[in-house]
């Protein structure tokens, strides 16, 4: 038994995963994470591994997250594959018949949404193309020649180049959508078409679903009656009704040209019925393709027309002074998506704009200023006779006193490609740092300075020489919990990529394509 997923499941699925991130009863966030990835692989940087897609590796994900972003309604839009206008290429045309059995051209894509059959201009409007230039000495279409420029509601050429191309206008993408959802290989399009304002004469002039549009010549006959006569309002026969045809008959009584005359309704196949439109049936017959529109109309539902099976998640990572959660001075090399994280010792959805990863210490004594922890490598506390907690440092900064740090099993007794070490220095139990250690100590060792923990501060802020300053996270008794319940929630996506380092005045735009 032979069975296909259609496109139209893969459309449906980028539709209500939009959906799924505007509602209030879900949360999706971005991370950032792995500071350390050239401690896992020497060519890291060279060649990123391939992400791993089992439980274990879900684990190991959470324990090297740095920071979350939390992505809204705003910060995601289905998409298309990117299609720019330029002059002299051959661009297929909208097909309703496209299959692996009859090819669209000139591409010779086996499906609708591989073709070529949709551009964007310049000034980022989007167009279909409803006709190539096809026709018996051309079966592959001709070049572009005129760029789409216009904002007509119906379809139309371009320009007086002749290259026998029609164009249907749909939308424009808007200078925000530009700058969020435009990349190199994607475009988007627009949020809630079906209810839209801004694109509602397009939707409102697809009309009745089943209005036809185009009819394209496939041979032209021969010997058909009197040279150089036009006929009109030639029937269009099939299951809709209302269609008719004006075709040209050429000085070598052949067929010239053929153009619809009126749309009609209701239309699934249709012909062209030359004898009831007294068309002399000639010593060859012409044959004709009548395309069939897409249900409802061009422009009625581009989700559907132009196979929006494919969403794009923008995220911004830039410094925030008054929630410092995204570190500086050290590296990412992994972003991913996280859905439905709960808040730190919470069964609620994360809700928060960003959130801290990471653990932290707020660190004092002689020398805290000048302190140095130099990125990835090991911090300890003894908490007890024979008991060391361990952790890998992320940042330091100077002027706080707050040291962020994350554990994992590289911490506890096994390697980082999570192979067990035979003979651990301090076992293989992962224990928390404290601020109330039993028989143990608060000093933290791994710096260049003997400090402590600060176990007299609690709070998100602290004051010093008359300016405040924000620590991205609560502290009691000097030491922070991650904002976010680690292995909470489903992670859906993960990228290993080279490392960057991020630096204080540093941004990054993620843009991350999920393809259904």
């Amino acid at each position: 038994m032979s069975a296909i997923i259609t496109d139209q499941l893969r459309i449906l699925n980028a539709k209500e995963f939009v959906a799924s991130v505007a509602s209030t009863s879900s949360s999706y966030y971005t991370f950032v994470g792995l500071p350390n990835a050239t401690q896992i692989s020497s060519t890291w940087d060279i060649s990123p591994p391939d992400p791993r897609d089992n439980f274990d590796e879900e684990n190991n994900y959470w324990d090297t997250i740095i920071a979350l972003k939390k992505v809204s309604s705003s910060d995601i839009k289905q998409v298309i594959r990117k299609i720019t206008w330029q002059s002299g290429i051959t661009y297929d045309m909208y097909r309703h018949d496209i299959k692996a059995e009859n090819p669209s051209k000139p591409s010779n894509a086996i499906s609708l949404y591989d073709a070529n059959y949709y551009v964007v201009n310049i000034d980022y409007k989007v167009y279909i193309c409803l006709q190539n230039g096809s026709n018996p000495e051309n079966p592959s279409g001709r070049s572009s020649l005129d760029e789409p420029t216009f904002t007509d509601l119906e379809p139309r050429a371009a320009g007086t180049s002749g290259d026998g191309y029609i164009w249907k206008y749909l939308y424009t993408i808007k200078p925000s959508d530009i700058v969020k959802f435009d990349s190199t290989n994607f475009m988007p399009v627009p949020l809630n078409w079906e209810t839209s304002t801004d694109n509602a004469a397009v939707r409102i002039n697809a009309s009745s679903g089943g209005q036809l549009k185009i009819i394209t010549i496939t041979n032209r006959g021969v010997g058909l009656g009197t040279a150089n006569r036009t006929y009109t309002r030639v029937p269009i026969k099939g299951d809709g009704t209302g269609a008719e045809a004006t075709v040209v008959i050429n000085s070598n009584s052949k067929v010239e040209s053929v153009n619809i005359s009126s749309g009609g309704s209701g239309y699934t196949f249709g012909t062209l019925d030359l004898a009831s439109g007294n068309v002399p049936t000639g010593s060859t017959s012409p044959v004709f393709n009548i395309i069939i529109p897409p249900q409802g109309g061009h422009g009625a539902d581009i989700y559907r027309e132009l196979g929006a099976r494919n969403t794009l998640i923008y995220s911004r990572i830039e410094n925030d002074t008054e929630n410092p959660d995204f570190i500086t001075g050290n590296q990412i090399s992994r972003i991913g998506i996280v859905q439905n994280p709960k808040a730190h010792d919470s069964t609620q959805n994360l809700d928060l704009d960003k959130a801290s990863a990471v653990y932290a210490l707020k660190l004092t004594g002689a020398g805290y200023s000048s302190a140095t922890f130099t990125a990835d490598s090991f911090i300890t506390q003894t908490i007890g006779i024979g008991s060391t907690a361990i952790g890998s440092v992320v940042s330091y900064d100077q002027v706080t006193g707050v040291l962020k740090y994350w554990q994992d099993r590289t911490t506890s007794g096994f390697n980082t490609n999570g192979t067990q070490n035979i003979s651990p220095i301090y076992g293989f139990q992962l224990n928390k740092f404290t601020a109330n250690p039993t028989n143990g100590s608060i000093s933290i060792l791994g710096g260049s300075s003997t400090l402590s923990i600060q176990t007299s501060f609690t709070g998100l802020s602290t004051l010093i020489n008359n300016r405040t300053y924000y620590l991205g996270q609560s502290f009691d008794q000097g030491v922070a919990q991650p904002e976010v319940e680690k292995y909470s929630g489903n992670i859906i996506y993960v990228d290993n990529r080279p490392s960057i380092t991020r630096s204080n005045s540093q941004k990054e735009d993620i843009k991350v394509i999920l393809q259904f």
